[in-house]
């Protein structure tokens, strides 16, 4: 396994955990006024979801810029 299909996995992984986080900050808001570790939390996956997908957005054009093989299938 390379490093790139255990950081996409890592980057669902994290998906999953910020799309809860975001969903236990609404039903915490819907409670009243929600503490600050309920309403901050979703930013750490969020952070890792920014730096994982620059990654994963950016690792085809510098493959390709290496001179590595060409992602795209030949005709």
């Amino acid at each position: 396994m390379n490093a790139g299909t255990v950081l996409r996995r890592a980057h669902r992984f994290v998906a999953v955990v910020f799309t809860l986080t975001v969903i236990a900050n609404f039903v915490a808001m819907a409670f009243g006024e929600p503490p600050a570790l309920v309403v901050y939390s979703p930013l750490l996956p969020l952070f890792l979801l920014l730096f994982t997908g620059l990654y994963l957005f950016v690792q085809p054009y510098v493959t390709r810029w290496r001179g590595g093989r060409n992602l795209r299938a030949t005709e």
